[in-house]
Formats: C-alpha cells, sequence, structure tokens
C-alpha cells in the first residue's frame, strides 16, 4: 500500500480483511476506528485489543470523559500513514495484529455492576491471548482492569503517569472513586509498591503506600535520562501494568481533563520518557481522563492517542521479546 490508496481506502475499519498493515484512508474521513484497525470482537490471532471504556461516574470535579474513546479514535486517524515517531522505524501496526474491540457495554444506571462488567470484559481479552490498550474514561476503570491482570500474571508492577497519588484512604469496597482506586490496589495485593513508580506527580498525599514517587519538579530539574534510569531499577524486570492520566500533562498541553494542575509534564517529556523505557514487561496498559469538552481545539485527544500509540510499542515489543 502506499499513500496514493487513499483514493481506494474508505471505512478500513470495517472493510480492512488483515489485521496487520498501516492505513491510508482519508484522515478526514471513514468510520474512525483507533489507527482505522478492523473493529472485531473475534480475538483468534489478536496480539493487542484496543478497547474503550466511556465511563465518568466516579470523578470528583469536571466529567466529561465518558467521551474520551471517541475522541481518542478520531484523533488516531493522525498517526495511521507512517511508523510512530522515536521507534527507529519499527511499526507495530505491520509487526503485531491490533484490533480495535469496541467500547465495554454497560448500564448507565446501575453503576454499582460497572467494575465487574469491566473486569470481566478485560479477563475475556487476556483468556483469547491478547493484551488490551483501554482507552478511558476516568481513572476508576484502572481497578477493575488491575483485578484482570493480576488473576492472570500475580501482583504486578504499577508505572502510572499522573498529576494525583491516587492512593487516598478509601475502605468501602462498594465506592468508585477516581482519587482512591490505587489505595485498593495495593490493600487487594494487585499490584507490588515496592515495583511502582508515579511520575509527574504535583499533589500532596500523606501516605504513598510504599510507591516511589518522581514528582514532575524532579522531571523538571534531573532530566529525562535520570528518571528513566530511576523507573527501569524501580520497576525491575517483572511484569508491569502502565497507566497514563493525561493530566500527568501539564494543562498547557492538555487542557481536557477533569483535575488540571499546573507545573506538568511537557508532552516532549512523556514522549521521552516512554520511549525510554522500552523493554521492561509491560502486559497492558490505558489512558485516561481525556475529557473533550473541556478542549475545543482537540490538542488533548491528540495527546491520548499518541500516549495510546506509546502503549502498543512498549506491550508489542514485549510481547515480542516473550516469543
Amino acid at each position: 500500500m502506499a499513500l496514493e490508496d487513499a483514493g481506494k481506502q474508505i471505512d478500513h475499519a470495517f472493510t480492512r480483511e488483515d489485521l496487520k498493515g498501516a492505513s491510508f484512508e482519508n484522515t478526514f474521513a471513514g468510520a474512525t476506528s483507533f489507527l482505522r484497525r478492523r473493529y472485531t470482537k473475534d480475538l483468534r490471532g489478536v496480539d493487542i485489543a484496543v478497547t474503550g471504556v466511556p465511563f465518568d461516574q466516579a470523578v470528583t470535579n469536571r466529567p466529561g470523559t465518558r467521551l474520551g474513546p471517541r475522541a481518542i479514535r478520531e484523533a488516531s486517524t493522525l498517526q495511521t500513514y507512517d511508523p510512530p515517531w522515536g521507534w527507529g522505524g519499527w511499526n507495530p501496526m505491520e509487526t503485531l495484529a491490533i484490533a480495535d474491540y469496541g467500547d465495554l457495554a454497560f448500564d448507565y444506571a446501575r453503576p454499582a455492576e460497572f467494575p465487574a462488567a469491566l473486569r470481566a470484559h478485560v479477563a475475556g481479552i487476556l483468556e483469547a491471548g491478547a493484551a488490551s490498550v483501554t482507552l478511558g474514561g476516568d481513572h476508576s476503570i484502572s481497578l477493575p482492569i488491575l483485578e484482570a491482570y493480576a488473576a492472570k500474571f500475580g501482583p504486578l508492577g504499577l508505572l502510572q503517569f499522573d498529576a494525583h497519588t491516587d492512593t487516598w484512604a478509601d475502605d468501602d469496597a462498594g465506592r468508585i472513586d477516581h482519587g482512591t482506586m490505587f489505595y485498593k490496589a495495593v490493600k487487594r495485593g494487585l499490584i507490588d509498591p515496592a515495583r511502582s513508580v508515579q511520575i509527574g506527580i504535583r499533589t500532596y498525599n500523606p501516605d504513598p503506600l510504599g510507591i516511589a514517587i518522581v514528582d514532575a519538579r524532579e522531571v523538571h530539574e534531573n532530566g529525562v535520562a535520570e528518571v528513566v534510569r530511576k523507573a527501569r531499577r524501580i520497576l525491575g524486570e517483572g511484569p508491569v501494568y502502565l497507566s497514563f492520566d493525561i493530566d500527568a500533562l501539564d494543562p498547557a498541553f492538555a487542557p481536557g481533563t477533569g483535575t488540571p494542575v499546573w507545573g506538568g509534564l511537557a508532552s516532549w517529556q512523556a514522549a521521552a520518557i516512554l520511549q525510554g523505557l522500552r523493554g521492561i514487561d509491560v502486559k497492558g496498559g490505558d489512558v485516561v481522563e481525556v475529557s473533550p469538552p473541556f478542549d475545543t481545539t482537540g490538542a488533548t485527544a491528540v495527546a491520548g492517542a499518541h500516549v495510546a500509540m506509546e502503549l502498543l510499542c512498549l506491550v508489542g515489543q514485549a510481547r515480542l521479546a516473550r516469543r
């Protein structure tokens, strides 16, 4: 295929036959699956299933992240032609079988049933032999996802990009909150604090539960290379789950989010750190808290789509290394 095939391709999300390969469909046209991957519920032979979770009923401030998966998919059409920058010409779209698994179905009027539905959704992906890259949605979605991953892989190291630690104490099992899910993940043994690191933090929490914190100031003052070295040392060689809250980025780069905090990471810093962590055993990941109503430019969704591409690269290279 070549760029001139744009005149022949349309609705590639439904018409493409192969799970691999670039797409040259016009950016401004057609059905907007993630990276123009094929929409399918058939996971046979799939390496990575991209799935959306349009849930935002656990936010403490501004809502709107239920619209995040749709916006990220649309923004991803800008990246379908070429290998991702920063990966030496390696292209996960050519090397891996990647499918858009669509969104999680749930009854918005029964929020108490949501965690179990999401846990089963992701468990089904893992049981099929695929990894998941999830487009959120608010950050509370990470807890049911981690439950599914820990059931398969045991306790994981957590690599979290965020303005907030999300480890505020909450011992009420029935509460769904986007600021307490990693507290519950630690208490339930889903993640190993000794192998976990939070990057970009710039809010105060008196008890980080043993998780290492690389705050935004440390990133700015010590530089990307030192942050990468520190994160690699903490994460080690075991399985890792990567969760990227878009508010890890400064509001200048990602204004469309519910709880923006100044002093955050620049886009180039986030990209360089993610690319610097290639080779760690990332089993799956999510990008969350993209709230399109608060960003008329679409820049936040573009950032979210780029983060999701980096996730594909990290998860994909880890899978290839195990073959």
